[in-house]
Parts: C-alpha cells; sequence; structure tokens
C-alpha cells in the first residue's frame, strides 16, 4: 500500500510521522479536512467502505470522478489486477475504526482542522 500511496490520506499521522503508524490503524480514515472551492472533503475509512462491496464494484468506483484532492486518475489508470489487489489487501485488514466526517459543501464550514486550497495569502 505504500507504493500507491493511500495511506499518506486514509490513514491518520502516517505522512506526518513518516509512515510510523501500525499497520492495524491503516486506511481508516482521517478527521482533516481538505477544503477548497468544492467544499470539504475527508480521506473516508476504506476499510469500512470496502465491508459491503465487491471486488468488481470497487473497480467500478476507481474508475470515477472523486472529489479533490483525491487523485482518482491514479486509480483510473491503474490495471483492473493492481485495483483488486487493493480491494483484497482492504479485506484482508478487515473493517475498524469509524467513519470519516460526511463530505461539506462550499458553503458549510468545518469544525475541524483542515488543509485550505488554495493556500490563503500570507
Amino acid at each position: 500500500m505504500q507504493n500507491a500511496a493511500c495511506n499518506d490520506c486514509h490513514t491518520a499521522g502516517y505522512a506526518s510521522s513518516g509512515g510510523k503508524v501500525e499497520e492495524k490503524l491503516w486506511l481508516i480514515g482521517d478527521t482533516l479536512g481538505w477544503r477548497g472551492p468544492w467544499g470539504t472533503t475527508y480521506a473516508s475509512n476504506l476499510r469500512l467502505s470496502v465491508k459491503d462491496m465487491t471486488a468488481d464494484q470497487f473497480v467500478a468506483l476507481s474508475r470515477s470522478e472523486l472529489r479533490p484532492p483525491m487523485p482518482w486518475f491514479n486509480l483510473r489508470d491503474m490495471t483492473d489486477r493492481d485495483v483488486k489487489a487493493i480491494y483484497a489487501y482492504l479485506k484482508y485488514l478487515g473493517p475498524a475504526g469509524k467513519p470519516a466526517p460526511r463530505y461539506l459543501p462550499p458553503d458549510q464550514a468545518p469544525a475541524g482542522p483542515l488543509v485550505q486550497f488554495p493556500a490563503p495569502p500570507r
């Protein structure tokens, strides 16, 4: 999973700790908001997302355009085999954690920490 960089956003504290997060905590989402003209998005809990999803449904989802800052084009350009390998790994880890906060439209302000796009002027 490190090579696909999923942990960078979908594992709380992963990037800031240089990857020093226990595997049991990987891919359970984050409460850090990513706010821009699209609204505020949160890195979802992938382990809960695939709980009731088939591999083919996960592949179909990976081919859809997702909200920023998710680099959906990275998934789109992967082979079905590679996307199914991510799915299999998520299933191996099993469900854990809580759902990430829900998407907020641009007119709603998030309550928690966030990254603002574009960055506010200094």
